[in-house]
């Protein structure tokens, strides 16, 4: 008003007249005033009222005292006035500057961190939510199953859902049993049996961010702000009624509580907890969406501050370090059935499970009988269609051992020798021998059991992912030991370890040994990262202080982990660790910058250069320069969007920082 209206003079000489016992342009100051003070400000007393009411203080109790104290001396003075005559200066304008500044800060924030929440949202597209829908003939026999979109899903459709699979709606079972985690509806961390006619549920699971240390600093740092302020008032009202000061440094009809005041209100508005407080999350925020464009899912800042520590990467094999491609190199049949009734029977038996060794025996199957080269997705319906395969029934996956169901009444067994023990099955010698050559060879041995008798065995080979032997020599010059941990033998065990470069191999390890063995290196405080990609891992994925879970896995183990390497690329391991240390180098940054704002811009707000150098910074001033020191801590974060992955051809000069 006093800048803009004096050079507009039928406005200039409205604002001059008087009504009542104030001039028109104070009415007016205070009625604009007000309506920013409680109607534009409204927020900053409710959020300060929120946190009083549960025993905390933040940024919010700082700018409603601030502009509080401001606002009501400037009424008081205006009141005065009126009844004495003696008219003390205002300071409206700090009030509304004070509120315009914040919010502008709050709004440049909000800009800033819209920018990384695209990428979140295209790697979400990435990997929508799928069903199996089971397409029925007039009489009710299954004849298709086709892969749809979850949101497509109708009341009454079939769907097939299997071992390690999301269930995508809830319904009810109508044929099979198994094991259903719920924990994410119910709470009850132990997998429920569902049967025929019992309930699912379909839902997802989300984890949340913490900030410890950032909340701790606001603990103490408002109370400590305001008491600082409460000196500032007390130390130049004081000095002022002394005398310690010249009279001319009072402002125009001001008096020393004025003085005083001016300077109280300028430390309680200065003071910056909002820039500790977004160090940690806005910088979480910007490696999310980083994250987000390098193919790495990341569900928390408390796993992303984890990872920087990480001492163990804890492997497992098929599908993590090792294609997930497996093929069958062999089949031997050791009774007289015939090789393609063998193959027929195998396949039969292994066509409901996930697991990668059971898509390669069925594909194997496939092309032996209709030299078929087609994708497992398109080869299965087409199983189905052409009804080549068996009748299974009581079909039941076996974790770490391998599977088991009925075909004709009889039952049928295909896995590991540990299956074979515990069913009876006994293993001659011929036998035996042969698995050790495939063993020998890094290639794994199954073995096929019929009506209690063991009539052949498969041997399988899946091939290393070209990236594993350097991401593991990469991880190791980062301070990094890997180790290796798998339900197969130790033969097979060793040799693809040797092949890696991996010391620490742990081998016929079962799922819950899996976590067991994560919990053996936590002992001695060490933090442990878990990569996995199957149902059989989601314990121990649980289980870490970081599950990493590879993005072409089931939906059970990505829900049971931290991060989700999209790619299905083991360099997003190193990504993962790579960039959790320069996100949280940059949170110590704005730390120390946020820190040394403070330290530096109280004392300054408080007046102590005043007297020396006649640097005063008037309230509106220093939330001008709140508003910019959070901006700054914002802006700080925005620079780890220029982040990039390490390339494999660099990745091996990455030291230990």
């Amino acid at each position: 008003m006093k800048v803009v209206c004096p050079h507009i003079p039928l406005m200039y000489s409205l604002l001059l007249r008087r009504c009542g016992p104030f001039l028109m342009g104070d009415w007016l100051k205070w009625a604009l005033v007000s309506l920013i003070q409680f109607v534009v400000g409204k927020r900053f007393y409710i959020a300060a009222g929120r946190a009083l009411r549960n025993g905390s203080t933040n940024m919010d109790v700082l700018i409603a005292v601030g502009t509080t104290a401001s606002y009501v001396y400037s009424v008081c003075a205006l009141l005065y006035g009126a009844l004495t005559g003696f008219w003390s200066p205002t300071y409206f304008e700090t009030s509304a500057m004070l509120i315009t500044f914040v919010l502008l800060g709050k709004y440049l924030e909000c800009l800033a961190k819209g920018k990384t929440s695209d990428a979140i949202k295209k790697l979400v597209e990435l990997a929508p939510a799928t069903a199996l829908l089971v397409v029925k003939d007039k009489g009710g026999k299954s004849v298709e199953e086709r892969e749809i979109d979850s949101l497509l899903v109708q009341p009454g459709d079939t769907l097939k859902v299997l071992p390690g699979s999301k269930v995508p709606a809830d319904g009810i079972v109508t044929w099979g049993s198994s094991y259903v985690n719920e924990s994410m509806v119910t709470g009850e961390s132990i997998p429920v049996l569902k049967e025929v006619n019992a309930s699912v549920i379909g839902a997802q699971m989300s984890k949340a961010p913490i900030q410890k240390f950032a909340d701790y600093v606001a603990s103490i740092f408002v109370p400590t702000v305001v008491s600082l302020a409460l000196l500032t008032l007390l130390g130049w009202y004081i000095a002022g009624s002394i005398g310690a000061y010249p009279e001319e440094w009072l402002p125009e009809h001001g008096n020393h509580f004025v003085f005083a005041l001016m300077f109280s209100i300028s430390v309680v508005v200065i003071a910056c907890p909002c820039a500790l407080g977004l160090a940690t999350p806005t910088a979480v925020m910007v490696a999310t969406g980083v994250g987000a464009n390098n193919g790495v899912l990341i569900k928390g800042g408390d796993a992303l501050e984890r990872a920087q520590m990480v001492k163990y990467v804890v492997f497992d094999k098929t599908g993590t370090l090792t294609q997930g491609k497996a093929t069958v190199t062999t089949a031997k049949v050791f009774t007289g059935m015939q090789r393609g009734e063998f193959l027929t029977l195998v396949a039969s038996a292994e066509a409901s499970s996930e697991h990668p060794l059971a898509k390669a025996i069925l594909a194997y199957a496939r092309h032996f009988h209709f030299f078929d080269d087609s994708s497992d997705t398109t080869g299965t319906q087409n199983d189905i269609k052409s009804g080549w395969l068996s009748d299974v029934s009581d079909f039941s996956a076996l974790p770490g051992r391998g599977v088991q169901c009925f075909i004709d009444g009889k039952r049928t067994l295909v896995g590991n020798r540990k299956l074979m023990a515990e069913s009876g099955i006994d293993i001659s010698t011929e036998v035996e021998n042969f698995v050790i050559e495939l063993e020998q060879s890094a290639e794994t041995g199954i073995l096929v059991a019929y009506d209690d008798i063991l009539i052949g065995v498969l041997g399988v080979a899946d091939p290393l992912k070209r990236e594993a032997s350097v991401v593991i020599e990469g991880l190791q010059k980062m301070g990094v030991i890997p180790v290796m941990v798998t339900g197969d033998n130790w033969r097979t065990a060793h040799a693809v370890a040797k092949e890696v470069g991996i010391q620490d191999v742990r081998a016929e390890v079962m799922p819950a040994g899996k976590a067991d063995i994560v919990r053996s290196f936590q002992k001695d405080g060490s933090i442990v990262a878990m990569v996995g990609d199957g149902i059989n891992d989601s314990p121990a994925l649980a289980a870490a202080d970081i599950g990493m879970a590879i993005g072409a896995g089931t939906d059970v183990a990505i829900e049971a982990a931290d991060f989700v390497l999209m790619r299905n690329n083991l360099e997003d391991v190193i990504t993962a660790i790579h960039l959790s240390r320069k996100t949280f180098s940059r949170i110590r940054l704005n730390y120390v910058f946020a820190m040394a704002y403070n330290v530096v811009a109280i004392p300054v707000a408080a007046g102590v250069l005043y007297p020396s150098l006649g640097i005063k910074l008037p309230p509106w001033v220093s939330g001008a320069c709140m508003a910019l020191s959070s901006v700054s801590v914002v802006c700080s974060s925005l620079l780890l969007k220029r982040y990039r992955r390490p390339r494999l051809t660099t990745v091996l000069e990455i030291i230990v920082e």
